[in-house]
């Protein structure tokens, strides 16, 4: 049985869908997200995308675990309970099962991901 790739492509200049609120904002400005490619893979249980976010501190509150690269931007992460982790272009990330905190996006973030 041949498999089939996910695949995103051409991460850095992909057009993104409408913009949104950040769901759960810490004060202000309010952070607009938006994404493209979204993608579900229902065999393996997992999504991929592009993701973006504009300035600003919103609380992240996933169940899911995740794979993040970062294309571009700058922002800072900090898990409840830990300590503040910056992530900037190139870097890569993965969040724990459960892992919530606070993102405060300090240069306008786009991250490759993959959620499962």
């Amino acid at each position: 049985m041949p498999q089939t790739l996910t695949v995103v492509r051409n991460a850095p200049t992909t057009p993104l869908g409408a913009p949104t609120p950040a769901r759960l904002p810490v004060g202000e400005p309010i952070a607009q997200a938006a994404t493209a490619q979204d993608q579900t893979d229902e065999t393996v249980g997992a999504s991929i995308g592009v993701w973006e976010s504009t300035p600003g501190t919103f609380r992240r509150h996933l169940k899911n675990r995740e794979f993040s690269h970062i294309v571009s931007g700058h922002c800072t992460f900090t898990p409840d309970g830990g300590e503040p982790v910056e992530l900037r272009a190139g870097d890569a990330v993965l969040f724990p099962e459960n892992c919530e905190g606070v993102w405060q996006i300090h240069e306008t973030l786009r991250k490759t991901y993959v959620l499962f």
